[in-house]
């Protein structure tokens, strides 16, 4: 049995969530049921459901992450629930040509749910905007290698 894999999106222009679809028709390709919402009415609830979460979502301005994710992102922040039961994945998007910035968005929320107790499941995808690739394509090749070690519960970051 598989399981569920839902796929929270934090974007401004619409390129995280390109990216979410791309990847939620790789893993439904492969027998999972993926579900996409966007982070803009998340509250620190959203990890009630039974379920794997991947977050996907990209950078703004110093670092920060996007407008429709800013007020779940504080919501976890001021609530903190326990998230210890909680597995994720990252898919971050971000330009290198901001260094001290780089897909600070994405790990932002990673800090913060490993702080609450969540466990990352594999490396996270952090996609440079200038690499040349497109990051929809990169993410759904990788999401498929990283749900492989979602049964089993390897590659479960320490």
């Amino acid at each position: 049995m598989s399981t569920r894999v839902s796929i929270l999106v934090g974007t401004m222009t619409g390129t995280a969530e390109l990216v979410a679809s791309e990847v939620q028709a790789a893993l439904e390709a492969t027998g999972r049921e993926v579900d996409v919402r966007l982070m803009d009415d998340l509250g620190a609830d959203a990890f009630a459901e039974d379920a794997v979460y991947l977050i996907c979502t990209s950078t703004y301005g110093n670092g920060d992450v996007p407008d429709n994710a800013q007020a779940f992102f504080s919501a976890l922040e001021s609530e903190r629930p326990d998230l210890h039961e909680v597995r994720y994945g990252l898919i971050s998007l971000g330009d290198r040509t901001y260094k001290a910035t780089f897909c600070q968005g994405g790990l932002r929320f990673d800090a913060l749910l490993t702080e609450l107790g969540a466990k990352r499941i594999g490396d996270a995808l952090l996609h440079d905007a200038g690499s040349g690739t497109l990051p929809e394509d990169v993410a759904a090749e990788w999401s498929v290698a990283w749900a492989q070690g979602i049964e089993n519960g390897r590659n479960v970051a320490a």
